[in-house]
């Protein structure tokens, strides 16, 4: 069994009233405005990103613009996600110099609209002072037939976006400025 403090997975878990939050958590050493470059430039996840391996959406992304969400699962299958971005707050730094950012976005397919599965996928940065930075990501699933959603295959997905954003980022931070 992986110890998920190391191995940067979270476990899918039940939370109050039926509710399912697959998560993932990593520690990413590159400057947080690198890391929420990468993340805002939707365009280029298809040379990145083992989950999510497209998404179409306007450039710049900006709030309450739609994102559909290209997923190929772990067995190589693959879906559409209609979401639509509710939240894009970029790098703020705090009096104790800390730095955040957040991007997230709602689920609106189908189930969505007949109330049967409802998502809302967040992805936090946290960056402190001489430190790497922090990513997290959870799904807060709501509905009665959330278990159909596959919480754990989105769990795993997480897993290996956040791992996917890390060596991109990391890759990024290494190279020599060009110029």
């Amino acid at each position: 069994m992986r110890n998920p403090h190391t191995s940067g997975e979270k476990p899918a878990h039940l939370g109050h009233h039926g509710r399912v939050n697959p998560s993932a958590a990593i520690d990413i050493d590159a400057p947080l405005e690198l890391v929420w470059g990468v993340m805002v430039d939707t365009t280029s996840y298809g040379e990145w990103n083992p989950f999510v391996v497209r998404a179409e959406t306007a450039q710049p992304a900006a709030i309450d613009n739609p994102i559909v969400l290209h997923v190929r699962w772990a067995n190589g299958r693959g879906t559409r996600s209609p979401e639509r971005i509710t939240t894009l707050d970029g790098p703020t730094t705090s009096p104790d110099g800390t730095t955040t950012a957040r991007m997230s976005y709602v689920f609106e397919g189908w189930p969505a609209r007949l109330g049967l599965v409802r998502g809302v996928r967040h992805q936090t940065l946290t960056q402190r002072p001489g430190g790497p930075t922090s990513y997290e990501t959870v799904e807060e699933f709501s509905g009665p037939l959330v278990r159909l959603a596959g919480p754990g295959r989105v769990a795993d997905g997480f897993r290996r976006h956040a791992e996917g954003l890390k060596a991109r980022a990391e890759a990024l931070a290494a190279s020599p400025p060009a110029g």
